[in-house]
């Protein structure tokens, strides 16, 4: 399988609704920064630490 953005080898490959998409090294690395800058991840990380403390 090729990575989704570019034409290299995919190193990962990731699945949800019968849809596979891979990823090479250097766009996994990237996106997964990109997450870790998200809103959406610091929200989900405040709602675990309000879930977990009650």
């Amino acid at each position: 399988m090729r990575c989704h953005y570019c034409d290299r080898e995919a190193t990962y490959e990731a699945e949800q609704g019968g849809v596979v998409v891979g990823l090479c090294e250097s766009h996994f690395k990237q996106r997964v920064e990109e997450l870790a800058e998200s809103d959406e991840l610091a929200a989900l990380r405040d709602r675990i630490d309000i879930e977990s403390s009650e």
